[in-house]
């Protein structure tokens, strides 16, 4: 199945991509920029800009079988201003009407659209138990939502199967609502939004993107459709839970009138509470790999598989032992390990494209590759720009070292460390593989780096890693600890 996406540069947009490319699936994104586009998400996907005109529009619908629109300025961020509205208005309603009509014009029309919406149809419904059978409701949100349902709608046809998705609260690394509500939490400020009673209907990351697979396969499915978990709590739940898997304190609140005078009308959005069920996903038989809130968080945030360590006797001897490490020893030994479904041969030759990296990455460390000397060899070398503690900073790269199928070695030739040597290892283990990340650094500035290491430097290395683990998963498959599996996939 081919499959034409917009906004897969997005939070779920990305992860999608990911597990497409995981399925051999192959991918035109629809985007405003080529250039970030291709940043953002390297060599293995076709882009189209939306400049491109109607004819290129409508052969790209042509020759693919899916749709997925995920398009969409942010909610928030931004006061609900009359351009912010319109902003909000046009990037949904008007875009999903342009590819409605493009798809109803399409020669051989994609077999299916799956098109974005919200639990925001809803209103704020307090403790009512919602499905895709209840009504809409009333405010900014679900005015928007209708609006943005039946311009999808436009495109049904007895050859179109149209599928609107009711998101929810998707929980995921890098992006979202859990990564706005860390930062207070993490230093023991955070607390429920409001009096804490509203409900939240969360749904982690992969189970959305399971939902949105199934939406493109499964001919039962159409019309809308919840993207929630079967478990909706309310939001001091959420918020005690959060406290406990980060070891800190949530009894710090955000009140209602303090939200108001900060965001204005929008945040009646985090003020509401939709107890929405996914019925019709269960009744097809979805599975949810995360069904309650405690696992959820427990796999997002707790980084398993990453390791750091001051660099000594015990850490594995680097590779060839190259003069570089020896001018200059290393503080720290960072060690990251993932075991996904795929032949080594597949994953290697992902990991040897540059360009792919920045799939791998957090958003906000903001990787972008600027220029690459030589093909992917020992000697080659790469120039990035990317973000450390805040800060956007130029990165040169070496290939010290490479052996395909079996490992590679990059060291920072300049940049923000005073040393990095970063070995990845690969080893096949039957029809799967391990990826080994061996990292020997120091932070520059002596005390004062060390200090910054312990602050956050350490704990920000450790969600990069993190992240591209989990990215990596979406990529290749899923091969995850039992201790680690909340339910079966």
């Amino acid at each position: 199945m081919k499959v034409f996406v917009t906004g897969a540069t997005g939070f779920i947009g990305r992860a999608l991509v990911l597990a497409l490319q995981q399925r051999g699936y192959p991918i035109v994104a629809w985007v405003r920029s080529e250039s970030r586009a291709r940043a953002l998400l390297g060599q293995g996907v076709e882009l189209l800009g939306v400049d491109a005109g109607e004819d290129a529009l409508l052969e790209a619908l042509s020759n693919c079988q899916g749709v997925v629109n995920l398009a969409g300025e942010p909610i928030f961020g931004k006061r609900w201003s009359k351009t912010t509205r319109k902003a909000i208005i046009d990037s949904r309603v008007s875009l999903t009407s342009r590819l409605a009509t493009a798809i109803g014009k399409a020669d051989h029309p994609p077999g299916v659209f799956v098109s974005g919406s919200a639990v925001g149809f809803y209103g704020d419904r307090g403790s009512e138990e919602l499905d895709e059978r209840s009504d809409a409701g009333e405010g900014f949100l679900a005015s928007l939502c209708r609006e943005w349902e039946r311009a999808a709608l436009d495109a049904s046809s007895p050859r179109t199967r149209v599928v609107c998705l009711r998101t929810g609260i998707v929980l995921g690394q890098g992006g979202g609502a859990l990564e706005a509500m860390l930062p207070a939490f993490r230093i023991g400020l955070g607390g429920p939004l409001g009096s804490g009673h509203q409900f939240v209907p969360w749904i982690h990351l992969q189970d959305c993107i399971a939902l949105i697979l199934s939406a493109l396969h499964n001919s039962d499915l159409e019309g809308p459709l919840n993207v929630v978990g079967p478990a909706p709590i309310a939001q001091k739940d959420l918020a005690h839970a959060l406290g406990k898997v980060l070891g800190r304190p949530s009894v710090f609140p955000a009140p209602r009138i303090a939200l108001r005078a900060v965001m204005g009308k929008a945040a009646s959005a985090l003020l509401s509470g939709q107890r929405c069920y996914p019925r019709k996903a269960e009744a097809s038989g979805v599975p949810f790999r995360f069904e309650s809130i405690e696992g959820a968080l427990d796999d997002l945030i707790v980084t398993r598989g990453v390791d750091i360590a001051v660099a000594g006797p015990d850490s594995p001897p680097p590779l060839g032992n190259p003069a570089y490490l020896r001018r200059k020893p290393p503080r720290y030994f960072l060690h990251a390990t993932t075991i996904v479904d795929a032949p080594l041969c597949e994953v290697f030759s992902f990991f040897s494209q540059p360009t792919n990296l920045a799939l791998l990455t957090p958003p906000k460390v903001g990787f972008t590759i600027h220029r690459m000397e030589g093909p992917m060899e020992a000697g080659a070398t790469i120039e990035y720009r990317l973000r450390v503690a805040g800060f956007r900073l130029k990165w040169r790269s070496l290939i010290e070292e490479w052996e395909k199928g079996k490992f590679f070695v990059d060291s920072q030739d300049h940049g923000p460390y005073r040393l990095w040597w970063h070995e990845h290892h690969f080893e096949a283990r039957g029809e799967q593989t391990m990826i080994e990340d061996r990292v020997y650094y120091s932070p520059p500035l002596g005390l004062l780096g060390r200090i910054a290491h312990h602050l956050f430097i350490g704990g920000q290395l450790e969600e990069t890693f993190h992240y591209r683990a989990a990215a990596v998963r979406l990529r290749f498959g899923n091969v995850l600890p039992d201790d680690h599996r909340e339910t079966s996939p």
